[in-house]
């Protein structure tokens, strides 16, 4: 973002070109307003530098391209807009320029719109050398926008976007109505700073079109521009209308993908991502058909599934546009992939995406890494794609029906890793009807060579030579937030607010009484909820709910919640599935849950539930269960949904102390790794001093399944009273351990490939209170009568 010389000259000549006598210099916004409704074609307003509070700006009127109607800046950066300020522009041929929304709260669902209602739009207008910048909105239910695009041939360009953290896609391009299709808007030159996940959908850096309207053709532009640590959600751009071009823009450590989500016929090209070996951080994920993907340049992207370097997704037969369209009729050509984790063909595959792509051709691309690791997953069939001339420098095994194998010399132009002259391997490609013309930085390719660049190139790519961002640096600190500590009442809806609020580190307590959820929570931040000690602070579902919803809490990728005393309860007429869920499927960033003195029950629904629940592809760094009860349920805690996926797992380590599980109808924990050797590290299970009473009761009933998780350690702990069940526990690998456990009524742990048994007893437990589980004095139980250690639940 350096203040280029060259961009001042031509906005100045630009701006004092199109000067009239009618400039007008105002200081408030009673002045403005006066000015613009006397300004005509070829006027100027100048806005006072200073701070402009509250502001509301309509800038409008009927310019023409020789003499546009301008709002700028008495110093670009030096007018700040705070508060709840916002900016409407609308009509033909007006600028606005210069301006700072610094750390505001607005009360819109924009910031900057190109429209004043929905029948006045903007047209061949421009917003430019300007800066949004962590500016938030009042209300927390809003979903909002910095900058919605309506109707055509507009402009966004040389502005800075930094530290959106509310609900709401960055910049939005509309369809909706024939006044805003083929719109031919350009995005460019912008700079889109930090955004941190949001942690469900919604988060994008830039959509254009919707769902409903992504068959229409957009025509929008968005080139070089620059992404850095745009983390708001998977999709980094959101591409959901028709004929769109992505070119020469940078990616820099954002963790997600330029999606190319609905819509046909988008054109991606001379684009760089530059991973710097973030983990999360992707490439380029296809839907749809049509589409072109040529020239670009990837390094060091470390995301995988759905964030890999290149992503094509299966599809649903007779897709609903919301859903997934087969890729077809779609070309990948001449991409360079360098020290990327593995692309995947055919994602996303289950019984609704069962469409893998056809007519797809994949040519002409160079793909590297030097450790080694795995070059393509291919999750459903590829038959529908044509490989040719892609080459592979890697000690990873291949497909050679896919790929060569070749040793390629690289040579670095200003820390570019470049192929050099010498690699006549990279000749011996040929070309298709679609093979580009010319390589990443514009020059013809007169001899044809596989991957981004031409041999003899000693240019750098566009995408980072572009300035991008205003013509002046605005100096962006985070506002500073501290945590608090607040009290919420029982009642209907009470939560959503204070979750909604919530900032890292807030302690939320809560009385005493009934919380009623209408809809599902989202944790987005690492917040602490501590209910009433004697465990009467309450969960439930609504009981005149219109549509029940899945689960009470989610804890979204980054966030971490830590609960205590609280009871999650199922019971209703329409009982809801699942207490607590991890992120959604392929949700990659990870996330934390610990639960302490809390009582889950009644969560009954066998369609799918349980009372927690991994989805694919989501990895908790710590799940932790301590003094918890899980009471009369279908399923307990459930990580088993990367079964398919070869040695994904669920969480790094699952804690499970001093807990209850009683009459549950299948398993307590299904926490399993799909491994052929379980000596590979990965996963750890800590079972110790835990009851589990009437668990997965049947023939082939298991109570704890933990297939090729690594480490599994199990202690001190009770399995009473499912009788049916003849194995329980089945252990295999020599970090598999069981010690001083009672067995009664309830089969027999088994014990393969090195794994350890040792003081495992086979008696009745004696209880003095068969409720409370508490043993009576003679009971095996006791240390002082197992010579070894309590086992069951310790207390106070």
């Amino acid at each position: 973002m350096k203040t280029s010389n060259l961009f001042f000259l031509i906005s100045s000549f630009f701006l004092i070109s199109t000067l009239q006598a009618q400039d007008i210099t105002v200081s408030n916004l009673e002045e403005y307003n006066a000015a613009i409704s006397k300004i005509s074609e070829g006027g100027t307003i100048i806005l006072k530098n200073g701070e402009w509070k509250d502001t509301k700006l309509l800038a409008y009127g009927n310019g023409s391209k020789e003499n546009p109607i301008i709002i700028k800046a008495e110093t670009a950066g030096e007018v700040i807009l705070t508060g709840d300020s916002s900016l409407s522009i609308y009509g033909t041929y007006v600028i606005v320029s210069g301006l700072w929304f610094k750390d505001g709260k607005t009360t819109e669902k924009y910031v900057v719109q190109f429209r004043k209602n929905s029948k006045e739009f903007a047209n061949h207008c421009r917003f430019t050398n300007s800066t949004i910048s962590y500016f938030d909105v009042a209300d927390d239910t809003i979903k909002n926008h910095w900058v919605d695009l309506w109707g055509k041939n507009n402009r966004v360009d040389h502005n800075n976007f930094t530290g959106k953290t509310s609900a709401g896609t960055t910049l939005v391009v509309w369809l909706k109505g024939e006044e805003h299709i083929e719109n031919n808007h350009q995005i460019d030159h912008n700079y889109f700073g930090h955004r941190p996940d949001l942690g469900e959908n919604g988060g994008e850096t830039i959509r254009i079109g919707t769902s409903a309207n992504s068959m229409k053709s957009s025509k929008t532009i968005v080139e070089s521009n620059t992404f850095k640590n745009c983390d708001g959600e998977i999709e980094i751009i959101s591409n959901k209308s028709a004929d769109n071009i992505f070119r020469n823009n940078l990616f820099i450590e954002s963790k997600g993908t330029l999606t190319l989500r609905h819509g046909n016929n988008a054109l991606v090209e001379g684009n760089i991502f530059l991973g710097n070996n973030v983990s999360q951080t992707g490439g380029i994920r296809i839907i749809n058909e049509g589409h072109i993907i040529r020239n670009n340049l990837l390094i060091g992207l470390k995301g995988n599934g759905y964030r890999g370097p290149i992503v094509i997704m299966n599809g649903v037969p007779n897709s609903p546009l919301n859903r997934y369209n087969q890729v077809k009729n779609v070309n990948i050509q001449n991409n360079t992939i360098i020290n990327c984790g593995p692309m995947a063909f055919g994602a996303g595959k289950n019984e609704e995406l069962s469409l893998a792509p056809i007519t797809t051709i994949f040519a002409n691309n160079i793909i590297t890494n030097t450790d080694g690791t795995q070059i393509l997953e291919t999750v459903d069939t590829v038959d529908g794609i044509t490989f040719s001339g892609n080459i592979v420098d890697s000690e990873a095994a291949v497909n050679t029906s896919y790929f060569t194998k070749a040793n390629i010399d690289w040579t670095l132009l200003k820390s570019l890793p470049i192929p050099s002259n010498n690699n006549d391997i990279l000749k011996s490609v040929t070309k298709t009807p679609k093979s580009p013309a010319q390589d990443i930085v514009g020059a013809t390719r007169e001899i044809y060579v596989a991957g981004a660049f031409n041999l003899n190139n000693t240019k750098i790519p566009r995408a980072l030579t572009a300035r991008t961002g205003p013509g002046w640096k605005p100096n962006i600190i985070a506002p500073v937030t501290k945590a608090e500590d607040l009290i919420i009442e029982p009642g209907l809806g009470t939560l959503y607010k204070a979750f909604s609020k919530a900032k890292d580190g807030d302690i939320i307590t809560l009385k005493s009484g009934i919380y009623e959820f209408t809809k599902s929570l989202k944790i987005k931040k690492n917040i602490t909820v501590i209910g009433a000690e004697d465990g009467s602070t309450v969960f439930k579902m609504q009981d005149n709910i219109e549509k029940a919803f899945n689960y009470f809490i989610r804890i979204n990728g980054g966030a971490a919640l830590t609960i205590k005393n609280i009871t999650f309860d199922a019971t209703h007429s329409k009982p809801i599935k699942d207490a607590i869920v991890s992120p959604d499927k392929m949700e990659s960033t990870m996330y934390a849950l610990n639960a302490e003195q809390c009582t889950f029950q009644h969560f009954t629904t066998q369609n799918g539930g349980s009372i927690f629940k991994a989805y694919e592809g989501t990895t908790a760094s710590s799940l932790s269960f301590k003094n918890c009860s899980f009471l009369n349920s279908y399923r307990g805690l459930n990580l088993s949904y990367d079964k398919d996926n070869f040695g994904k797992y669920n969480a790094l380590e699952l804690i499970i102390d001093n807990c209850v599980f009683k009459d549950i109808e299948e398993f307590a924990v299904n926490y399993i790794r799909n491994i052929p050797d379980v000596t590979i590290k990965g996963g750890k299970l800590l079972v110790t001093n835990s009851v589990f009473d009437k668990v997965g009761n049947k023939e082939k009933g298991k109570v704890l399944i933990t297939n090729g998780i690594h480490k599994v350690t199990i202690k001190n702990s009770v399995f009473i009273n499912s009788y049916k069940a003849e194995t329980p526990v089945n252990l295999k690998g020599t970090n598999n351990i069981i010690s001083n456990c009672l067995f009664d009524d309830n089969g027999y742990p088994k014990i393969t490939k090195g794994a350890k048994e040792k003081n495992v007893i086979y008696k009745n437990p004696k209880w003095e209170d068969k409720e409370q589980y508490i043993p009576s004095k003679k009971s095996p139980l006791l240390k002082e009568n197992n010579g070894n250690a309590l086992i069951g639940l310790k207390r106070e």
